[in-house]
């Protein structure tokens, strides 16, 4: 079976002591779900297996029992070609995401010639109750619509989420850091109006001022803007 192959494969590349550094990155989860292998290695072993027949055997095995074989499916599903078969297994597998890093490393490289038709699904996965699928949607809009692409309902889609989840706080305040970053003048008023909740507001102006993207004129302003 291929599923277990790629996990006898995963052990064969386990380092003790990687998997003891990345307990402490990613806390919500138990070491025992953790092998141990460098991204890398993860990435290599998902471009081996993506060619392979019977891979989406693996693919329809959900939930995963490790953070390894989630990583491997989440860069598996990067590596799709087709449009609408890479949203097919996203939508599949973003309800068993249950990390940061897995939410994060997802970026399907298809994405980039479909952002129109991706739009639509970002609408609704922002509104998932599902923690991982929001922080998703936020990353995809921070990824593909602060450019060429830009609109300001964007910065309302994201302002308007509100949550008492760390892992997505932190998404919409690195959104707004790096909106401040390429859209400054558009979204400096979602800071000076204070659009966001307090704790947020400021760990995006924290993260805006460590860019080297902000100007130091910006940087100043943008520090007074703090709550206390």
């Amino acid at each position: 079976m291929i599923t277990e192959d790629i996990k006898k494969e995963l052990y064969t590349l386990q380092d003790i002591e990687y998997r003891d550094f990345q307990c402490g990155l990613i806390p919500n989860v138990e070491k025992e779900y953790f092998i141990g292998v460098r991204t890398p290695a993860l990435k290599s072993l998902a471009k081996e297996y993506s060619k392979k027949d019977g891979i989406d055997e693996f693919l329809s095995e959900l939930p995963h029992s490790t953070f390894d074989e989630n990583q491997v499916h989440a860069f598996i599903i990067s590596e799709i070609k087709d449009y609408d078969k890479c949203i097919d297994e996203l939508e599949k597998f973003l309800p068993y995401v249950n990390n940061w890093a897995t939410c994060d490393q997802m970026s399907p490289k298809v994405f980039k010639k479909n952002r129109e038709k991706l739009l639509s699904r970002i609408k609704e996965w922002i509104k998932s109750d599902k923690t991982y699928t929001v922080r998703f949607a936020i990353g995809m809009l921070m990824s593909h619509y602060l450019n060429e692409d830009f609109c300001i309902e964007y910065l309302d889609m994201v302002s308007a989420v509100r949550s008492e989840e760390y892992y997505i706080n932190m998404m919409i305040a690195w959104y707004f850091a790096t909106a401040l970053a390429k859209q400054y003048d558009a979204t400096i008023p979602y800071i000076t109006e204070n659009k966001l909740d307090n704790w947020t507001h400021n760990k995006a102006i924290q993260k805006a001022v460590e860019s080297r993207r902000i100007t130091d004129e910006q940087k100043v302003y943008l520090k007074s803007l703090k709550v206390k």
